[in-house]
């Protein structure tokens, strides 16, 4: 989440979760900012990964309002990221778009900031977008992101009943870019299993290697 933001405030955790859960209960406002990031050449990947999870910890133990949880991943394949190349991507879940701001505010003050600072400095260069849950429950821990566009000539209601039965069975949540903010694809599915849709889809499939995720940290915040 580097270098988005400029003042903060600190606040309460919001949605969280009971032990034995693995997702975030659904919620139509649901929102996540979605930052990719890459690191220098000269920094290598157990330092650049050790700072992204100390500013992961202080955020998680001190989350702005209407923060939900975060999760990080390593990623390659993304053309939006790194060129395709070694990148990471992290999602930052809130209750709605109310919370963008204090999220913003947060990740650079108080006893995030040091730790902010110190991932930024290793990092070459990000991208972020906006996304909303459309579907599904929001996962706590995804293995695959499946990014795609809609198939040219199908309505959106047809396109999420198409989607909706194939999320069950791999643990999916679809996920649906708002405003156009940001580089990737108008749709994502987060899945903890590969996800089989029809070929019309041409899904980019994107394999997620865990570097944080909040459940621990929720449920030490009960």
């Amino acid at each position: 989440m580097t270098n988005v933001a400029t003042r903060g405030r600190a606040g309460q955790f919001s949605l969280p979760l009971s032990p034995g859960r693995t997702t975030v209960a659904q919620n139509d406002k649901l929102l996540a900012y979605v930052f990719w990031h890459w690191r220098q050449a000269s920094a290598a990947a157990e330092t650049y990964e050790a700072a992204q999870l100390a500013f992961q910890r202080a955020l998680a133990e001190s989350p702005s309002v209407g923060f939900v949880r975060s999760f990080s991943h390593a990623i390659t394949g993304a053309p939006w990221a790194n060129g395709g190349g070694e990148a990471y991507e992290d999602w930052y879940l809130v209750r709605d778009s109310a919370a963008l701001d204090p999220l913003d505010e947060a990740a650079v003050t108080a006893g995030r900031r040091s730790a902010h600072d110190a991932a930024a400095s290793l990092a070459a260069a990000g991208t972020a977008g906006l996304y909303q849950l459309r579907l599904g429950s929001a996962p706590v821990a995804p293995q695959f992101a499946h990014w795609f566009v809609k198939p040219a000539g199908m309505s959106y209601p047809q396109l999420y009943a198409a989607i909706e039965p194939a999320l069950a069975p791999v643990g999916g949540s679809l996920w649906v870019r708002r405003m156009t903010f940001g580089p990737a694809t108008e749709f994502c599915v987060l899945a903890r299993e590969p996800a089989s849709l029809a070929p019309a889809f041409q899904m980019l499939a994107v394999l997620l290697r865990p570097v944080w995720s909040d459940d621990a940290a929720a449920l030490a915040r009960r």
